[in-house]
C-alpha cells in the first residue's frame, strides 16, 4: 500500500495542472475559437453559441470526474477507499461520463442527419463507442468495489 501512496501526490499535481488548462481551455480557447469561425463562415455562424456550449458542458463533465478522482485519492491516502463514501464519489463520476454521453449521442445525430461528409460521423461515432466503454467499466470497477467494500467489512467484523 505504501508504493500507492507514493504516487498519489504526484497524480494530484497533475490533476491540478489538467483542471487549470481545462479552465483556461473553457473560459478563453473554446468561445475565441467559435467566434473566429463564425467569423471566418457566417453561414455557420449560427452554431456558434450551441457549440460553445455543448463543447464546455463536456470540459465541464471531465472537471467533475476530476474533482470525484481528487475525493477518491483522499480516500485512498486515509484508507478508506473501502466505505460507502467512495461509491457516491464513483456516482459522480459515472453521472458525468452518462451526461456527456448523452449529449455526445445527440451531436451525432444531429451531425450524422445534417453532413455530406461521413468523416465527422464517423469519429463521432467512435467517440461515442470510446465513452460508452469508459462508462460500462467505471460502472464495472464500481460494482468491484462495492464487492470489496463488504468483503472488507466482513473482515473487520471477524478480526
Amino acid at each position: 500500500m505504501a508504493s500507492v501512496h507514493r504516487v498519489v501526490l504526484p497524480l494530484r499535481a497533475l490533476l491540478v495542472v489538467l483542471f487549470g488548462v481545462l479552465v483556461l481551455f473553457q473560459t478563453m480557447s473554446l468561445p475565441g475559437q467559435f467566434a473566429h469561425m463564425a467569423r471566418e463562415d457566417p453561414e455557420m455562424a449560427y452554431l456558434r453559441w450551441p457549440a460553445t456550449a455543448v463543447t464546455v458542458f463536456w470540459v465541464l463533465c471531465v472537471q467533475a470526474v476530476i474533482v470525484s478522482t481528487w475525493k477518491l485519492l483522499t480516500l485512498v491516502k486515509t484508507d478508506r477507499i473501502f466505505s460507502e463514501e467512495s461509491l457516491v464519489w464513483v456516482d459522480a463520476i459515472v453521472w458525468a461520463i452518462a451526461a456527456g454521453g448523452v449529449v455526445l449521442l445527440g451531436v451525432l445525430g444531429y451531425v450524422g442527419f445534417n453532413a455530406d461528409d461521413p468523416g465527422l460521423p464517423l469519429l463521432l461515432f467512435l467517440m461515442s463507442v470510446g465513452v460508452t466503454v469508459v462508462g460500462l467499466l467505471v460502472v464495472v470497477l464500481r460494482a468491484l468495489l462495492r464487492q470489496a467494500s463488504a468483503l472488507r467489512a466482513d473482515l473487520d467484523t471477524v478480526i
